[in-house]
């Protein structure tokens, strides 16, 4: 028995080293929607896989209803921690579920780095799981979309969202500051219920609902009525819509020239262009001033969500490899900088009521663009 015991030890000591000596590269997961959720993202996370190579780059999907398949998302994440190489994971968007995922992992990789990006659940909770966190700054953006909305010349400004959205306190927050903004600058403010694209009718039934709602919005409120909305797959035909009514679009929910203007405006991007922010804003511009819609588009110069997966991907490789040690914020804001620009602001997430402020929450306002402005 004896015997056994140390034939038993020795093999897998052995296989340890053998383990060990065979280790492959250091890696990097990455989490991302699916095409139908957050096609941006997801294309970015492709980008990363290209520079960085397919043998250091793990991507996975969450669910597009992900709030009925919160299981899912975690096995997700799990299985990308099952790999020993992977040493930092992405989270792109940190979807309900992703709280209770980093807590499995850190069961059995208590060293795993994460990055948790458009957090959805409680931010007084996210920030004791994940390493860092970022998001867009939204209550920031309460104030620069009505700024941005009034300069184009809205007098209305339509709200669309749902109840589960507005369930996540920076959203609501947003949307307070967006009440409270419009009321100060004489602008009348509308709340649209819309439904909710993880529910029974799906993307494809959000996408519907906001096509046919947008004019009888503008009907009703005029052509200087200005749209936003929270959700991504809202953002294609919201820009449709009001493309056609003549109406004003200040930004998407996660601003980005990327998001939502290509498929709505029927622009074509070439292989070689690929990632050419300079070339999808002209061609944006081309095609908004072409139907004379010109200085009533707008969105951010940089693709929000897209910045983020490469800062992030970016540092979580410098975690891999050593170059950088935890949370450097200092490092962590040279590459926000690097990716939205030198003029962007950067703020830690602070709860006022919690007398919670938390440093490894960043959250980032980039600058606008209204397309044709001066044409």
């Amino acid at each position: 028995m004896r015997r056994l015991c140390h034939v038993m030890v020795v093999a897998i000591v052995a296989m340890a080293f053998a383990s060990a000596a065979f280790a492959g590269p250091t890696k990097v997961g990455i989490m991302t929607g699916t095409t139908s959720q957050g096609e941006e993202e997801y294309r970015a996370a492709l980008e990363m896989i290209e520079k960085y190579g397919e043998d250091r780059v793990i991507h996975v999907t969450y669910p597009d209803k992900f709030m009925d398949e919160q299981e899912t998302t975690i096995q997700q994440i799990m299985g990308m921690a099952s790999d020993p190489d992977v040493k930092a994971i992405v989270l792109v968007q940190g979807v309900p579920g992703s709280a209770a995922a980093i807590d499995k992992v850190k069961e059995f990789r208590p060293d795993m780095f994460f990055i948790n990006i458009v957090p959805h659940e409680d931010p007084l909770l996210v920030v004791q799981k994940a390493d860092i966190c970022l998001e867009t700054d939204n209550p920031m953006r309460g104030v620069t979309i009505i700024e941005l909305a009034e300069k184009m010349g809205a007098k209305t400004f339509c709200h669309i969202s749902f109840p589960r959205h507005m369930s996540y306190p920076l959203l609501a927050e947003r949307r307070d500051i967006m009440k409270a903004e419009c009321e100060k600058r004489g602008i009348e403010f509308v709340f649209v219920n819309a439904p909710d694209p993880t529910g029974d009718a799906g993307i494809a039934g959000t996408q519907q609902f906001v096509l046919e709602d947008v004019p009888r919005q503008v009907e009703k409120y005029g052509v200087d009525t200005a749209f936003f909305s929270t959700n991504c797959g809202m953002q294609e035909p919201l820009i449709k819509a009001v493309m056609t009514t003549g109406a004003l679009f200040p930004e998407q929910c996660c601003p980005s020239p990327y998001h939502g203007y290509p498929g709505s405006l029927g622009i074509e991007i070439p292989p070689d262009k690929a990632g050419d922010v300079k070339f999808i804003l002209k061609a944006i511009e081309e095609k908004v001033v072409e139907a004379g819609r010109a200085g009533r588009f707008a969105t951010w110069k940089v693709p929000a969500n897209m910045a983020f997966t490469y800062a992030s991907t970016e540092y979580a490789f410098d975690v891999a490899d050593g170059k950088v040690s935890g949370y450097d914020r200092a490092h962590m804001e040279k590459l926000l900088y690097k990716y939205f620009g030198e003029e962007s602001r950067i703020r830690s997430y602070e709860n006022v009521e919690a007398g919670v402020k938390a440093d490894n929450f960043l959250l980032i306002v980039g600058e606008s663009i209204i397309f044709g402005a001066n044409k």
